[in-house]
């Protein structure tokens, strides 16, 4: 039997815990009622722009890598000068999420924030970037390394930069 101590608020065994996470189907139900809170309310509640020290909420529209539609989902953010960075991280979940390998298919993409639309591009984040934008996430989420080790793959570090005006 292991051992519990409480110290500064924090709950631990002789061996190692991971940080709680909710079951899959609770993840899931959230993501389903945040989309469906976004459509049924048109847009005006669902998003909210990343502060100092809390991420923000984005509506990335992508282009299906198989089917060639467009498919939308909600992803929190950080902002990086005039680039916005996520996480690919599905849920914590085993599997890449859908809409990065569409975006990896098809960099270009649609971002509604709660103050507009902008048009972007996507990228991983690589070497000594990747590093750095990891750090500010887990300034946001003290838990990130924890829940990272729970993915047998490097979670990807995603860039979403602004889109060069078409002449």
């Amino acid at each position: 039997m292991n051992k519990r101590s409480r110290a500064n608020g924090v709950t631990t065994t002789g061996a190692a815990e991971q940080p709680w996470l909710p079951p899959r189907w609770v993840i899931r139900f959230a993501w389903k009622a945040h989309r469906a809170l976004y459509a049924v309310t048109r847009g005006r509640v669902g998003l909210w722009a990343a502060r100092s020290g809390r991420s923000g909420m984005m509506r990335v529209t992508t282009t299906g890598r198989r089917s060639g539609r467009e498919r939308a989902v909600i992803l929190a953010y950080l902002e990086d000068g005039p680039n916005l960075v996520t996480l690919a991280m599905n849920g914590w979940g085993a599997a890449e999420p859908a809409w990065w390998l569409n975006l990896r298919a098809h960099p270009a993409a649609k971002v509604d924030l709660a103050d507009g639309t902008r048009d972007v591009v996507a990228r991983a984040a690589t070497g000594t970037e990747r590093a750095r934008l990891w750090d500010l996430w887990g300034a946001v989420d003290e838990n990130l390394d924890e829940y990272a080790r729970r993915r047998p793959n490097e979670t990807a570090v995603v860039v979403l930069e602004p889109r060069p005006a078409a002449d």
